[in-house]
């Protein structure tokens, strides 16, 4: 078992609030994910299991929301938006900055596990661009020194 049992309680609480199971799956997924940090081929069994319906409809619902990670990933996982708006306004030159300032490419993690960076299609926030969400917090309006503002706020909580 992955899941620890204040999890798998916290799952079947949730379930009891709606009346069809498949309403269950983001709400089970994300106590999994805040659980571990990410979630894999064993845990959309743990999950399927717990709410009784198949794997493959947990994996569905999983891959298609970049909020949940397939892998590991740093404390910090900064998801900068590449879409028409950012793009248009300086996403492509914010990731090789964070790329530059970080030491890492897109998808790798830093070597201290503190910072994981990846680009997603939209984050829903074009006049706000160019922008980013670190975990569950959005950062608007991005400029470099911005950027350095957060990121050394964030290493300071590390």
């Amino acid at each position: 078992m992955i899941l620890n049992e204040t999890s798998v309680a916290e799952i079947k609480e949730k379930m009891v609030r709606y009346p069809r199971r498949k309403s269950a799956i983001l709400p089970a997924l994300t106590v999994a994910y805040h659980q571990v940090g990410h979630l894999n081929d064993d845990i959309y069994d743990e999950i399927a299991s717990i709410i009784d319906i198949p794997a493959v409809e947990i994996a569905e619902a999983a891959t298609f929301y970049t909020m949940f990670p397939k892998h590991p990933v740093g404390k910090y996982l900064i998801q900068v938006c590449h879409n028409i708006s950012c793009a248009l306004l300086g996403a492509d030159s914010l990731v090789h900055y964070l790329e530059e300032k970080l030491g890492i490419k897109k998808g790798e993690t830093t070597p201290d596990n503190v910072f994981t960076l990846i680009t997603v299609e939209c984050l829903g926030s074009c006049a706000s661009a160019p922008m980013m969400q670190i975990n569950d917090q959005y950062y608007e309006f991005l400029t470099r020194e911005k950027v350095d503002a957060i990121l050394d706020e964030l290493r300071k909580q590390a």
